[in-house]
């Protein structure tokens, strides 16, 4: 009987412990990430954005579409199974908000602008700093373990 109750409390207590999250699919995983990312998106960080967009898509990709005052676009587009490191810095003199700083293993962030005076360009770069409000350290992990969910899922 003891040990029966044991057992029960148990599996109780499991998984509130580890948050239910080797309950959640992949779905449910993208749609918490997506939810994450746009809760914490801090364009405050960077004037002139007339409007911004960021998602995680279904394939696993985040894309980030800023329009700015001026009406040229910027969009930044990676996979997250690319990410080498993610790392969050905090605000400083230099530095007008939070950011998240993504890291990939080589050129595997496109970056393309639109309707820019000087042009537009295409180009790649291997580190993003993505402008966020304060992120609490259980909100990053969360993050984390979904883009490391996700990166199992895509290989």
């Amino acid at each position: 009987m003891k040990k029966a109750s044991f057992i029960a409390i148990a599996l109780l207590i499991i998984p509130l412990l580890y948050g239910f999250a080797g309950f959640m699919d992949e779905q449910a995983w993208v749609s918490w990430g997506n939810r994450v990312l746009t809760e914490a998106y801090d364009p405050s960080g960077e004037p002139n954005i007339a409007h911004w967009e960021i998602a995680l898509t279904t394939d696993h990709f985040i894309r980030i579409r800023k329009t700015y005052q001026q009406g040229n676009q910027a969009y930044y587009s990676f996979n997250i199974k690319r990410i080498r490191a993610m790392n969050y810095q905090r605000t400083t003199a230099d530095t007008l908000a939070d950011t998240l700083q993504v890291r990939t293993l080589t050129d595997d962030i496109i970056i393309q602008t639109f309707d820019d005076p000087n042009g537009d360009l295409d180009s790649v770069a291997t580190s993003l700093k993505i402008p966020v409000v304060k992120l609490s350290p259980a909100r990053l992990d969360s993050l984390k373990e979904a883009f490391t969910f996700l990166k199992k899922k895509g290989m």
